[in-house]
């Protein structure tokens, strides 16, 4: 049975209008709003951003990476820390010991562990579960697939599967569709903005019929596909988006480029949504050298904006085409100077909201 109403019923005002930022130039922020259920699906912090990393799974692993971006906290009504907070302490736990060793390196643990799965792949799935446990938000990167088809209908039964794992997961979870669906490579299963749309739009009908509440929906282009101005086309609505997202893919031809400098026109777009940022792919490339650390300094002071509510570090170098290519190379593991860097933005007060401890590192 359909849930009572429209997704707007849910609709939670957890944030008032908000000061202006640092760094990002952007001014004051507007009164930030969501659908999700506070208290039962992730909603932004009422001060500073969640942050988070993407960290691949060791070899041999099931999860996927990506293909050649006033609130409780998980498990916690409050948002107050519950249980053990020691970073690296659930590196038993299934898919847990990279994200653990990463822990440890930053010195806290994290508020948002990435995890990617295809279309039709099974989940939550190990590294899903043990991250929801460890009190810590999942943001499950589902990919997309043909969008004519699911408004036809033919994939009904595969979303309604995943609808009711997700719903008895019983944990927060912040769930990323068909990201990236402004680009060239997905044009083929996208076809348009439109047939986006309608597809979004079906897929949230579904989850609603099946009564999926600890769910927040976040829409996600590439902050390049502001420059040319049509990755807002791609936008479903206000009343269909929980939080807007941009993912800052590597530059392969360019030189030193500021996270500002990326992030520009899609933060200009989005003053414009009364909804939480979260980037949910940045990183540096291993190509900076001895500037990475410059880079992750300047790109705290942008991240520091009052509408940006997430962040999640993307560790890893899988977009390189080899080992040469330091262009795509993000993860800072091995890198002693931008760990200390990123150590430095993730423990900074503002992207620790919810107050866990914090060690000395490494």
């Amino acid at each position: 049975m359909p849930i009572v109403g429209t997704a707007l019923l849910a609709t939670a005002a957890v944030v008032a209008t908000v000061a202006a930022g640092c760094g990002g130039g952007a001014g004051a922020a507007p009164r930030i709003t969501t659908t999700a259920r506070a208290g039962v699906a992730p909603v932004p912090p009422k001060d500073g951003a969640y942050f988070g990393a993407w960290v691949p799974p060791e070899r041999g692993g099931k999860a996927s990476g990506p293909p050649s971006g006033s609130a409780s906290g998980p498990g916690s009504a409050s948002g107050a820390p519950s249980g053990s907070e020691t970073p690296g302490k659930d590196a038993g736990k299934p898919g847990m010991g990279p994200v653990a060793g990463f822990e440890r390196e930053l010195g806290r643990r994290l508020d948002i562990v990435q995890s990617y799965r295809s279309w039709t792949a099974d989940f939550p799935a190990g590294l899903d579960r043990s991250a929801v446990d460890g009190n810590r938000y999942l943001l499950l990167t589902w990919a997309g697939a043909d969008t004519k088809k699911i408004v036809r209908g033919e994939y009904d039964d595969l979303v309604q599967r995943r609808a009711r794992a997700i719903k008895a997961l019983g944990k927060p979870v912040f769930l990323r569709w068909s990201r990236d669906m402004d680009t060239a490579a997905a044009r083929k299963r996208v076809h348009s903005a439109e047939d986006f749309v309608a597809a979004w739009k079906h897929l949230r009908t579904i989850f609603q019929q099946q009564g999926v509440d600890n769910v927040a929906w976040v829409w996600c282009p590439t902050a390049r596909g502001f420059g040319g101005g049509h990755a807002g086309s791609y936008y479903p609505g206000d009343d269909q988006v929980d939080w807007i997202c941009a993912d800052v893919p590597p530059r392969g031809d360019s030189e030193y480029r500021e996270l500002s400098e990326e992030l520009k026109l899609f933060l200009q777009w989005s003053r414009d949504r009364h909804k939480p940022i979260m980037i949910a792919e940045f990183g540096v490339p291993a190509a900076y050298g001895e500037r990475r650390a410059e880079w992750l300094r300047e790109a705290s002071k942008t991240l520091q904006d009052p509408q940006v509510k997430a962040v999640v570090y993307f560790n890893s170098n899988e977009l390189a085409a080899n080992a040469k290519d330091k262009r795509r190379a993000l993860a800072v593991t091995g890198d002693k100077h931008a760990v200390s860097a990123l150590r430095g933005l993730a423990t900074t007060p503002y992207f620790n909201p919810r107050n866990l401890p914090v060690t000395s590192g490494g």
